[in-house]
């Protein structure tokens, strides 16, 4: 995956760009920018197991809608969320099949490109 930053009209947009036939980095990567919307739901105990998936926003956006719930046995290519990004509705996938361990945000939450919204394991 490479991140870009486009202007289009006079307005800076960072996008990212995954080459066909490179290995998926499974959204693991953080960007420096904290997002300023505080967790609504954290997981009581952190995941510091190495087989956690940290599945990430990769744009801003609103989520429209949670598909999964803490615990529930999600397969690879499921849906976990909707993520509204310029009027445009964005699936966000499962990457492995697992369980998630944790759910970060809820239903509605506005969300900054590179935040921390679930975690498989």
């Amino acid at each position: 995956m490479k991140k870009y930053k486009v202007n289009v009209n006079g307005t800076d947009y960072e996008i990212t760009v995954e080459l066909l036939g490179e290995v998926p980095s499974q959204n693991i990567s953080s960007t420096s920018s904290a997002s300023s919307t505080s967790p609504s739901n954290v997981s009581p105990t952190p995941s510091t197991n190495s087989s956690v998936t940290k599945i990430t926003s990769p744009m801003p956006g609103t989520l429209l809608a949670i598909n999964v719930s803490l615990g529930a046995t999600v397969k690879k290519g499921d849906t976990l969320m909707i993520l509204e990004a310029m009027k445009m509705e964005n699936e966000i996938l499962a990457p492995k099949d697992g369980k998630i361990c944790a759910l970060h945000f809820t239903k509605g939450a506005t969300v900054e490109s590179g935040t921390l919204l679930c975690e498989i394991q």
